[in-house]
């Protein structure tokens, strides 16, 4: 058995123990963080589901496809391979459907190949910025996110260049 295995239940046990010590109601503390954990997920669960709803009608009414054809030869000449652009648009809203997609790229044009390559990069170092932002914007109730979807959209618009050109260089 490797000792990292034990980590989480050491700490786990470590706090417990200490808790008993200081003679903190250890139980007591855990049912109301328990309660407040379920506050929380009722307060974001709304948000949650008009974001799921807005990408299924997006992907759904055939507007991804057609947003996908009106990038692709601006993305193409940036040197991003236009058959990425289904999982570069879908990566910022929604982390199942771009891996959906990611798994598609992988099965048609294999792991090792240029695109194959580059969807794993791109996966690993762009985040669902729209659903993250509803979570965490949506838990303490802030309506307006001034500069934050801006620079989120700015971070994962570098992480797909990055992603291209990261694999240019390591696999050429």
């Amino acid at each position: 058995m490797n000792w990292i295995s034990l980590v989480v239940p050491g700490m786990l046990v470590i706090i417990l123990c200490y808790g008993l010590y200081k003679g903190v109601p250890v139980f007591d503390l855990f049912i109301e963080g328990a309660r407040g954990g379920i506050s929380s997920t009722a307060s974001i669960l709304p948000p949650l589901v008009a974001l799921m709803t807005a990408i299924s009608m997006f992907s759904a009414s055939g507007a991804l496809d057609a947003l996908t054809q009106w990038l692709a030869p601006a993305l193409s000449a940036c040197g991003i391979p236009p058959e990425l652009l289904p999982m570069i648009l879908m990566r910022p809203i929604s982390g199942s459907g771009s891996l959906a997609l990611y798994e598609q790229v992988l099965s048609t044009y294999g792991p090792d190949s240029f695109l194959g390559r580059v969807a794993s990069v791109l996966q690993g170092s762009t985040e669902t910025t729209f659903y993250t932002i509803a979570v965490y914007y949506g838990a303490v109730h802030v309506s307006r996110t001034r500069h934050t979807l801006p620079a989120a959209l700015t971070g994962d618009l570098i992480g797909v260049f990055a992603s291209v050109l990261a694999v240019r260089i390591f696999f050429a």
